[in-house]
């Protein structure tokens, strides 16, 4: 597999793991110190936001990839943007789908991409 290819694999996996809540999956993508930019402009670090995916402040419902753009990669750092319309119930709200822009930074530590830092927007 290409970094290319694993990267872009990363970002699948991400919202696959987020839809069946599987939490471990989300540990072991996201680096320990990941962050999440919400479109609130609200900073949240990785071990909150897996929090309230296991006690359903947030859910989500589904995510469905429209388009992977701007990959790149430096060495041992990447990002990509990916575009996905989402479906979910966030902080007590009702169920809404959002056309979810996401752009997805990376590192490569041992041999092994992670994720560490992401910022949501719509598009």
């Amino acid at each position: 597999m290409t970094d290319e290819e694993a990267i872009v694999q990363l970002y699948r996996d991400e919202n696959k793991a987020m839809v069946n809540k599987n939490l471990n999956k989300l540990n072991e993508i996201l680096a320990d110190d990941m962050h999440l930019t919400h479109m609130t402009g609200y900073v949240q670090p990785k071990f909150e936001w897996i929090d309230q995916i296991q006690n359903d402040e947030m859910q989500y419902l589904s995510s469905k990839e429209d388009a992977i753009k701007a990959i790149q990669i430096n060495g041992n750092q990447a990002s990509l943007i990916g575009q996905n319309r989402v479906q979910a119930k966030i902080w007590g709200g009702g169920a809404n789908t959002w056309p979810l822009q996401m752009q997805v930074f990376y590192k490569k530590q041992a041999g092994k991409w992670l994720i560490t830092d992401q910022v949501a927007s719509t598009y």
